[in-house]
């Protein structure tokens, strides 16, 4: 849920925000992390939550169950292209290397003016520091020896 409560806190409110200026939050689906929070607040305050998910991580029972709106996608691929679709803009939270993946390609995406909704983040350094920090201590689940 966020490894500080101030994130946690900020993720809150940010949710709150969104929904009380009766903006559609949509997002990656899941019930857990700091997005979890996000949408959960978001629907706490009536908000229109959307969450686009894989198959395979639904199936882990990481869906969250009490949204707006829950699609469900066959690959990573589909859901980064159905969420830029059904998006006007886009904010990244600290979170893993997940999240400094689909940051780093909308920012391309906008680069190269494929994409041109805004684009915000919480604060870049510390995004990229919470990202990369798996790396370093070689935690990240993509680089573990079976």
């Amino acid at each position: 849920m966020g490894s500080r409560p101030t994130y946690s806190e900020a993720a809150r409110r940010l949710g709150t925000v969104v929904a009380e200026r009766g903006l559609r939050f949509v997002y990656g689906g899941g019930k857990v992390g700091l997005m979890g929070l996000l949408a959960d607040a978001a629907l706490a305050a009536g908000g229109e939550v959307v969450g686009v998910i894989p198959k395979a991580l639904l199936e882990k029972e990481i869906g969250h169950e009490g949204l707006s709106d829950l699609r469900v996608v066959g690959s990573m691929h589909e859901r980064k292209m159905l969420m830029a679709e059904l998006s006007d803009g886009f904010i990244a939270l600290p979170g893993g290397c997940g999240t400094l993946e689909e940051f780093l390609e909308v920012l391309s995406w906008a680069q190269l003016s494929i994409q041109r909704e805004a684009v915000r983040s919480a604060g870049r350094r510390r995004l990229l520091r919470a990202a990369l920090l798996p790396l370093r201590l070689g935690g990240g689940a993509a680089l573990r020896s079976p």
